[in-house]
């Protein structure tokens, strides 16, 4: 009897347990790695197709069955799994599939590395870094947080231009910016800038030559390798919606006089740009010229602090995105994503309006692997002049601004010049602009040693340009001025298309046990064609009506097209010993259709590197205060023909002057060849680098020195005008350029409740110019010969080097002044007045994290090279310089000046022979002529400290908002470019990183620009 209830009650125990096997249940907990939460961890119930994600705090809730299996991934982490038992929670210590400076990162031609076998320089930021104060221009975004990578925003405005530098400038006239690479293609930083932020996973640089080595010359000044999101890994479907907004103002506008106001020779004249009129007495009186109805607009006569800047709106900028993703690659993954930008600038009526579409998917099937990736941008800007600019800079500070916006031409605060808000709205140019990317993939596992890839992309851009400008007859010219503006009409089309295709051999193989062989065999084609057509012409028939049918007289036209084809082979061989040791070779050879009238059109650039990791030795491993040493160095030689026009090697010809005369037609061959035996300029480096961990990666340290010899420098040479010709492109001249970079990385509180993150880095390096040319020491890039003042390449000097008028010292350094007229000597030639690069450049990011809230600012600061104020320059002669007013319109003593009153040669400090005369007219001469004629006084300090951007988020705990089926929720609020300390003498005139160009030319900053802005805004992401 007492056995048979003991059967009994087995077989009840047994029911019970497996009915409570089967009960369903809600499992929560908390992921994290190294003692901080984990956003974005795919958590699944294996087996099935059940999942979700961790919130930006760790946490997640997932519905699971007693002894079911939870599996943890994320990118860069070793998966974990863990048993679902009587516990409701379940918290999980991820652990990197190495450790913080050993991270897998996808390096040239979208080979994987471990960071050991890496011997070269390179940094990864990943989208968290991008997108934490919600910028919509990742290159921007990029700017202060990588060591030796120098971004400039070199022309302010709705679609901002930059400038992208890697480790310097390493030639006088060919490219120097870094190529840029999407999803293992190669493509651009315009591109790159119109692509949303929040599609982008991560960004690798290969600071390091040789680790760009595999692009031949197409890498040759580093690369940037960008790849963008494939989605969750989980089988379930994520849906991700991200949106902010922010608010953009100027930042500061170039100080000017405010003692004396609008007027002439010490008199106010209402009409008049100077501000040369009498001293300021708060009289109301009359500004500007007569309104339609005859009044004047009267206003006190004193000085409105900043009067320009209300010129200026407060802009917006509105991002909205959506992704939905899901999947894996082995059961499938698709990811859509679609992201809106509209940006409303400070100017009205200048607008851009950007979507981007992007749809990648992928599956493996057996021994196949295939994925895809599309992208379409369409972009629409609407712009005026931004040399309205200029105009502005010539008003007098007692002029109400704001007040002649409805007053047109005929009613402007000046007779002299046009008014700016007439400007901004009869000046307009429409740009259009269609970009569609395609990318497939093709790989097959031959076995688990050998598989082949396959990539290949058609990348298609169409642009479409308009401008107008209305037409305006002064028929009352007051006081000689002259507001008539012709009216035109031009249109711009342009198609590219570009292909490019990777075909790659693999092999993975371990020879020995402790001998590990990795290769890639490979083939490269590019194939890149352009055309455009341009029409236009002058003097409308019917106002407002904008068709060149309406033009009159000649019509503007122009098209053309070119195409330019590249192929290579390339190998890559990697060598490992027990995981210590590493060695890189790789090898590729360029054929380029741009040299192939040349006497050779192929070049072979071979590189070699290795890197050393003692603490994976045994015996050395598991160190607690030195967790990661590394050690490595290179060399490579490369190549850069980039100079070369793509027909510059063909016999081009013109038309001739005169011509096209009656029915006839003539063309003359170019005055400006290029020599038919030009080849590459090469460029030879040498990189020796370490980083170290130290207590489990609290602190961490990084450093690299680097020198590079270009030789066969690609210059223009002037010839004799004998020959008919004005200059020939030829290989003259060598360069080096030396740098080096040390980051230091240190987290003073890591753990589950807190983390301060920090890092700071130190950049430099220097280009000098070891021979200009066989019969000239020095080269110019661009001269301003009306402004004095000029971009150079001389001998034994960095480069770009700044030269123009300087003045004529004695041997003490004292201004000599000419005891005649007053006014100091200045030189007749050209002198060294500074250099455009910076001697270094700190960078310093830091965040703190603590329960969901995350604060982070990106800062740095820029030092020791000289800009070219072309603002100031303006200012001079226009009577709004603060050094024309500071002690009165009336001469002076010169500072720090000498004369020769004898005339013995004997130069004494000057005390007596005073400078700009003794009347207002002589002293407004002196500034308008002799003080701008030095374009030494508009060379300034281009030093300069930023705070990029300050962030501030908090992401809600996964408790509040589970029931309303998110998986996390994060507000922030962030600050971009809010802060900004310049030298003195930098009286607001410039941001120093603004050039003419975004080419070599820098340290230039010209006055048909707009100033520079700052935004705060704020932002919201919600996943579920």
């Amino acid at each position: 009897m007492r056995s048979k209830f003991k059967w009994i009650f087995t077989l009840l125990l047994a029911f019970s347990m497996q009915f409570s096997f089967a009960q369903e249940k809600t499992v929560t907990g908390t992921v994290t790695e190294g003692g901080l939460p984990l956003p974005g961890v795919s958590v699944v119930v294996k087996g099935t197709t059940r999942g979700t994600q961790t919130d930006m705090d760790g946490n997640y809730s997932i519905k699971a069955k007693t002894g079911e299996v939870l599996v943890f991934s994320f990118i860069g982490m070793k998966d974990s799994s863990a048993t679902v038992g009587a516990a409701n929670k379940i918290n999980v210590a991820m652990a990197a599939e190495s450790t913080t400076l050993e991270n897998v990162v996808v390096t040239a031609m979208g080979i994987k590395k471990r960071q050991d076998e890496i011997t070269s320089s390179t940094q990864l930021v990943k989208s968290k870094e991008l997108t934490q104060a919600a910028n919509p221009n990742v290159v921007q975004s990029l700017a202060g947080k990588v060591a030796g990578l120098q971004i400039n925003t070199t022309n302010n405005g709705v679609n901002a231009s930059t400038r992208i530098v890697l480790r310097g400038n390493r030639s006088i006239t060919s490219n120097n910016q870094a190529l840029v690479v999407i999803d293992n293609v190669i493509s651009s930083a315009a591109i790159l800038q119109s692509l949303s932020p929040d599609i982008v996973e991560s960004t690798n640089i290969l600071k390091g030559a040789q680790g760009a080595a595999l692009y031949g010359e197409d890498g040759v000044n580093g690369v940037i390798i960008v790849t963008t999101k494939k989605g969750a890994k989980s089988g379930k479907l994520n849906v991700s919606i991200n949106s902010s907004v922010d608010f953009e103002s100027v930042s500061f506008i170039a100080e000017r006089q405010r003692r004396y106001g609008q007027g002439w020779n010490g008199q106010h004249i209402s009409y008049e740009n100077g501000g040369w009129g009498a001293e300021f007495d708060g009289v109301v009186r009359p500004v500007g010229l007569a309104q339609a109805d005859g009044s004047y607009i009267m206003a006190p006569y004193s000085s409105i602090k900043d009067n320009i800047k209300k010129f200026f709106n407060d802009g917006t900028v509105y991002q909205n995105g959506v992704s939905i993703s899901g999947g894996s690659m082995e059961d499938g993954y698709a990811l859509l994503s679609v992201n809106n930008q509209k940006t409303e600038f400070v100017v009205k009526g200048d607008e851009l309006n950007r979507s981007t579409f992007n749809f990648k998917g992928g599956k493996k099937f057996g021994k196949w692997s295939v994925e895809g990736n599309t992208v379409y941008v369409s972009e629409k800007t609407e712009t005026t002049s931004s040399n309205l600019f200029t105009e502005l800079l010539q008003t007098a500070t007692n002029i109400p601004v704001e007040r002649f916006e409805n007053s047109g031409n005929e009613g402007h605060w000046t007779s002299y010049y046009n008014n700016p808000y007439w400007m901004r709205d009869n000046i307009r140019n429409t740009n259009r602009s269609d970009y569609f990317s395609g990318i497939a993939t093709l790989n097959y596992e031959l076995n688990k040693n050998i598989n082949f890839n396959y990539v290949a992309s058609i990348q298609i851009r169409q642009n479409n340009q308009m401008s107008h400008t209305n037409g305006y007859i002064d028929n009352l010219q007051v006081g000689g001025g002259n507001h008539t503006v012709v009216s035109a009409f031009d249109t711009f089309n342009q198609n590219q298309r570009n292909f490019y295709g990777d075909f790659m051999v693999n092999f993975d193989y371990m020879l020995t046990d402790n001998i590990s062989f990795k290769a890639n065999l490979g083939n490269n084609l590019q194939d890149r064609y352009t055309q455009f057509t341009s029409v236009g012409g002058d003097n409308l028939t019917i106002p407002g009506l904008y068709n060149i049918s309406n033009v009159t007289g000649e019509v503007r036209r122009g098209n053309g097209f070119n195409r330019q084809r590249k192929f290579a082979f390339f190998a890559n061989v990697d060598l490992g010993y027990k995981e210590f040791l590493s060695l890189n070779l790789t090898g590729r050879n360029d054929w380029n259709s741009t040299m192939s009238q040349t006497s050779k059109d192929n070049y072979f650039y071979p590189s070699a590197g290795i890197s050393f990791t003692p603490t994976k030795i045994d015996g050395l491993k598991d160190n607690k205060v030195v967790n990661y040493a590394k050690f490595y160095g290179n060399y490579i030689v490369v190549g850069n023909s980039s100079a070369v026009g793509i027909y510059g090697t063909n016999d081009t010809y013109g038309p001739g002057i005169g011509y096209p005369f009656g029915g006839l037609n003539s063309f003359v061959p170019t005055q400006i060849p290029t020599d038919i035996n030009i080849k590459p300029e090469f460029m030879s480096t040498f990189e020796v680098g370490a980083a170290f961990g130290f207590f489990k990666d609290r602190i961490t340290l990084e450093g690299s020195y680097f020198s590079t010899k270009t030789d066969d420098l690609i210059t223009r040479r002037s010839v004799s005008s004998a020959s008919a010709l004005t200059t020939v492109l030829t290989n003259v001249g060598e360069m080096t350029t030396t740098g080096y970079e040390v980051e230091l990385g240190f987290a003073p509180i890591r753990n589950d409740k807190f983390a301060w993150e920090n890092r700071i880095a130190y950049s430099h390096s220097k280009s000098i110019v070891d021979k200009a040319a066989p019969d000239a020491k020095s080269i110019q890039l661009v001269n301003f010969s009306g402004n004095g003042i000029g971009i150079f390449a001389d001998e034994g000097e960095e480069f770009p080097l700044i030269k123009g008028i300087a003045y004529e010292r004695d041997d003490q350094g004292r201004v000599i002044i000419d005891p005649s007229t007053g006014n100091p000597m200045r030189s007749s030639e050209y002198k060294i007045l500074g250099k455009a690069t910076p001697d270094y450049i700190i960078n310093y990011n830091t965040s703190f994290e603590y329960k969901g809230i995350r604060l982070a600012a990106v800062m740095d600061y820029r030092t020791g090279h000289q800009f070219w104020a072309g603002t100031k320059d303006w200012l001079s002669w226009s009577g709004h310089l603060v050094e024309s007013a500071e002690n009165g319109r009336t001469g002076f003593i010169f500072p720090n000046s000498a004369t020769d009153l004898d005339g013995d040669g004997n130069y004494e400090a000057n005390n007596t022979v005073v400078t700009g005369g003794n009347t207002y007219t002589s002293y407004l001469n002196y500034f308008s002529n002799e003080y701008r004629a030095v374009s030494e006084n508009m060379v300034l300090d281009a030093t300069a400290f930023k705070v990029r951007e300050l962030s501030l988020s908090y992401s809600l705990p996964s408790k509040m908002i589970e029931k309303a089926g998110l998986s996390s929720l994060r507000f922030g609020v962030n600050a971009r470019n809010p802060f900004i300390v310049l030298p003195k003498e930098n009286r607001g005139y410039h941001d120093p990183e603004q050039s003419r160009s975004t080419g070599n030319d820098q340290g230039l900053a010209v006055t048909g620009q707009y100033p520079a802005t700052r935004t705060f805004g704020f932002n919201v992401n919600l996943t579920f």
